[in-house]
């Protein structure tokens, strides 16, 4: 089995919705995200030969998702007062609105499903909100 990762990272706010304690709060994170994909077997032909997949490509994906989330106010939807929502938007925050809790787990399976929906032989994603806490979200086993 081949695996390869790559990290990419961003810096967003969250809070946890009926939470009882510290991330309760607003906060902010540098999130890092690694994705995993595997094959087992190598490309056999053209100029991507022996590769699992170019890792540019892998990089330019993953990049390109954790950009998205960038600088941005990440809720679950109905978390806020409609007044507070209409007042950060009056504020041109950008917000981004999940109809999950957005804990660090369910990130890592947001990841793991955008990079699949992707094409992309993905096998696990892990997300670190800290340097030492991290969620890991992984399904099958590699499909190639």
């Amino acid at each position: 089995m081949y695996l390869l990762k790559t990290k990419a990272a961003f810096d967003s706010a969250h809070f946890l919705s009926g939470y009882n304690g510290k991330c309760s709060n607003i906060h902010g994170h540098r999130w890092t995200v690694e994705a995993c994909v595997c094959s087992e077997k190598l490309i056999d032909n053209g100029e991507k030969r022996g590769m699992v997949i170019d890792f540019g490509d892998l990089k330019r994906e993953l990049r390109a998702l954790a950009d998205s989330f960038d600088h941005a106010l990440i809720i679950e939807k109905n978390s806020l007062k409609p007044k507070t929502m209409e007042a950060l938007r009056d504020e041109n925050f950008r917000v981004i609105e999940f109809s999950f809790r957005p804990t660090a787990e369910n990130l890592a399976r947001y990841f793991y499903v955008a990079l699949r929906e992707k094409g992309l032989p993905v096998r696990s994603v892990t997300v670190y909100e800290t340097p030492d806490n991290c969620a890991v979200y992984e399904e099958k086993p590699c499909l190639r």
